[in-house]
C-alpha cells in the first residue's frame, strides 16, 4: 500500500441545486491544499441539501486519535445488544495508564471508578487514551472493524491499543503503515451523515453520541476560525507527521458534516500553528462561508 503523490487532487463535486455552488466550494477548498506540504484528503457533505465535495476523498490515510469517533460507535452498539452496559463501573488501575492525551493518567489515582459511558465520553471529550483502552477493554480490539465493514465502511479499522500496539495489535502491517488507526475522508462523513440522521444504533444513542462530539474540548483546528455560536461536534487526531478531523458543523442552512485528513506533512511541529493544523482551520472556515453565504435568504 502506497500513498497518492502529495499534490494530486482527485476532485468530484456534485450540488443541489446548481454546479456553480459546488464549484465555489472547490474554488476556496483546492488552492488551501495544493500550497500545503503534505498529504491531504478532504470529504464535504451538506446533510440537507446534498451537496458535496470530495478531495482524494478514498485515499487510505492514518487516523490518530479520530479512530475513537468509530470505536464510540461501536460501543453503543454493543450497548444496544446487550453485550455490555454503559453503567458497568470501571476502575482505574495503574496498569492502565498510559501517556498523551487525556486526564485520566495524570489527575486521577489509581483505583477511581466510573461508568462505560463516562470512559466513552472521557475518549471523545478530551481523547483520553487511558480511557480509549479501559472501552478497548470491555469491546474488544477487532469488533469495531467487523462493525465499519457491515456498514460498508472497509477501510475504517483500529489496529491496537493506545500506546500498545507492540503488545496488542491485531494486524501488524496495517499498524506499520498507518497506526493506531485507518480510514477515508469519504467513510467518515458517511458514518457522521448516519449519526446525524439517527440510524446508526438508535436515534436516542446517536443524540448521546453527539453530545459527546459537541463536548470536544479543543478549538485549534476546525473551530479555530469559526465565528462565535457556530456549533461543531467533531473528533480530532494528532500525531507528529499527521493531523486528522472529522465532525458536523451545524449552520443555519442546514448540518454539515466534514473530514480532512493529513499524513507526511513537512512541519511535525507541536505549536498551534502547525501548518496541518492552520489549513484544518482554514478549510473549516472556507466550508462555513460557503454554505453561509449561499444559504437562502
Amino acid at each position: 500500500m502506497t500513498y497518492a503523490p502529495r499534490l494530486a487532487l482527485v476532485l468530484l463535486v456534485g450540488a443541489v441545486p446548481g454546479r456553480s455552488a459546488a464549484a465555489d466550494l472547490e474554488a476556496r477548498i483546492a488552492p488551501l491544499v495544493q500550497k500545503h506540504k503534505g498529504v491531504v484528503a478532504v470529504a464535504v457533505k451538506h446533510l440537507k441539501t446534498g451537496e458535496e465535495f470530495y478531495l482524494n476523498a478514498d485515499q487510505v490515510m492514518p487516523t490518530a486519535s479520530l479512530i475513537k469517533l468509530p470505536v464510540m460507535v461501536e460501543t453503543y452498539w454493543q450497548a444496544a445488544e446487550g453485550k455490555v452496559k454503559l453503567d458497568t463501573t470501571l476502575t482505574l488501575k495503574k496498569d492502565d495508564k498510559v501517556t498523551g492525551s487525556g486526564i485520566l493518567t495524570q489527575h486521577f489515582s489509581d483505583g477511581a471508578t466510573f461508568p462505560l459511558r463516562d470512559a466513552v465520553r472521557l475518549m471523545i471529550a478530551y481523547s483520553d487514551n487511558t480511557a480509549t483502552n479501559m472501552v478497548l477493554d470491555q469491546i474488544g480490539i477487532p469488533s469495531t472493524n467487523a462493525r465499519m465493514e457491515s456498514l460498508g465502511l472497509k477501510n475504517t479499522r483500529i489496529h491496537a491499543k493506545v500506546f500498545k500496539a507492540s503488545t496488542t495489535s491485531i494486524d501488524p502491517a496495517r499498524t506499520k503503515l498507518y497506526g493506531l488507526g485507518s480510514t477515508t475522508a469519504r467513510e467518515m462523513v458517511q458514518l457522521l451523515g448516519r449519526i446525524e440522521a439517527g440510524t446508526v444504533v438508535s436515534p436516542e444513542a446517536c443524540k448521546e453520541m453527539i453530545a459527546h462530539l459537541k463536548a470536544c474540548d479543543d478549538k485549534e483546528m476546525f473551530p479555530r476560525y469559526l465565528p462565535a455560536g457556530v456549533v461543531m461536534a467533531h473528533k480530532l487526531g494528532r500525531v507528529s507527521n499527521a493531523r486528522t478531523e472529522a465532525g458536523i458543523m451545524y449552520l443555519k442552512s442546514g448540518p454539515v458534516a466534514l473530514c480532512v485528513l493529513t499524513n507526511e506533512n513537512d512541519d511535525k511541529r507541536w505549536v498551534i500553528d502547525n501548518a496541518a493544523q492552520l489549513l484544518l482551520a482554514n478549510i473549516a472556515k472556507a466550508v462555513h462561508d460557503h454554505f453561509t453565504e449561499v444559504a437562502p435568504k
